[in-house]
């Protein structure tokens, strides 16, 4: 109890001190976001503009995803910058580092690679990657790849992530046993 008080008040001070915008914050501009969302730490939405964008519930977007609402690439030669909406529908990854621009649907259960760079519309169940972004797969092939893979993969425990107060034996144990491979933790 008295750890969650003080993360609390770190958190609070270093927002103050820092000037952090946090989630709720843009919600209070106007950016809708379903439930059951997993945002991850440095992810940044355009401030500017983000009443235009949308997410959808159970979404992840991973460390360092940038959401942009606006492009000002013609705002010195036209007087104005583009704008458009960005929405994520239900049940979308996105992942680490990628780049959602303005005018962008990313079609329910879809998924984005990290890095990616997405100018046009995602549709409905595709995973897409590049840059810029192109169609690789049906979620449902990428996930039976997975489950293929699966079956032939070290698979580790919930005692083997941070939560599950991982030891230092399991992370030398873990980290030898991946190496020039991958694994699946729970």
């Amino acid at each position: 109890m008295i750890k969650k008080v003080l993360y609390f008040i770190k958190a609070r001070i270093r927002k103050y001190l820092l000037d952090e915008i946090w989630l709720e914050d843009y919600m209070k501009l106007g950016m809708k976001v379903g439930k059951n969302c997993s945002i991850q730490p440095q992810v940044t939405f355009d401030y500017s503009h983000c009443w235009l964008i949308s997410i959808g519930d159970n979404v992840t977007i991973a460390p360092q995803a940038y959401l942009l609402a606006h492009d000002a690439s013609t705002k010195r030669r036209l007087n104005y910058a583009k704008v458009g909406s960005i929405v994520i529908e239900d049940n979308v990854f996105i992942g680490a580092r990628a780049i959602v621009m303005p005018g962008v649907t990313i079609g329910q259960s879809s998924i984005v690679a990290a890095g990616s760079v997405v100018t046009k519309s995602v549709p409905e169940g595709c995973v897409v990657a590049g840059n810029p972004a192109r169609l690789i797969m049906k979620v449902e092939e990428y996930l039976d790849k997975m489950r293929d893979k699966l079956e032939t993969s070290d698979i580790y425990g919930d005692e083997y992530t941070i939560l599950g107060e991982i030891t230092i034996e399991k992370k030398a144990e873990m980290y030898a046993s991946l190496i020039n491979k991958l694994g699946f933790v729970k």
